[in-house]
């Protein structure tokens, strides 16, 4: 039996002056590809309630172990949030903003899981690694 993943994710980017709105915009569909935006006077927002292309983008570049820190480094309860390099989320690349934040900024997204619970949301998105490869369950 399939889980029931149910998930809203709120994404904010800033635009500044030197910037293209529709290049962030890009840069943030590249990533989550049915994400709603909104413009608005220095940012866009939006909203997603999937990130399986985004999961896909971290098996690919096989940063799992990396996603999974950033995720549990900054959960609070029920929401974990983490930030995207706007130049490589462009380039249709998830890589962590870590340090020093970008001169053109981050994209930032907060994830509230509704159900099952954040333990499983992660688990599926990264999954726990062994020797760099996913970790087989029952359920995959």
């Amino acid at each position: 039996m399939s889980e029931v993943y149910s998930v809203d994710v709120q994404i904010t980017a800033p635009v500044y002056d030197t910037e293209v709105p529709d290049r962030v915009a890009d840069a943030i569909t590249n990533v989550f590809p049915g994400a709603e935006l909104d413009h608005k006077h220095g940012e866009i927002v939006g909203e997603t309630h999937d990130l399986s292309h985004f999961s896909e983008l971290l098996h690919r570049r096989e940063i799992l172990d990396t996603a999974r820190g950033a995720f549990f480094e900054n959960r609070q309860g029920e929401t974990f949030s983490f930030d995207l390099k706007k130049q490589a989320a462009f380039q249709e690349v998830a890589n962590f903003a870590v340090g020093d934040p970008d001169e053109l900024g981050e994209i930032h997204v907060r994830v509230r899981v509704i159900e099952p619970d954040v333990e499983t949301v992660i688990d599926h998105i990264a999954p726990p690694t062994q020797d760099g490869r996913p970790v087989e369950t029952d359920d995959r």
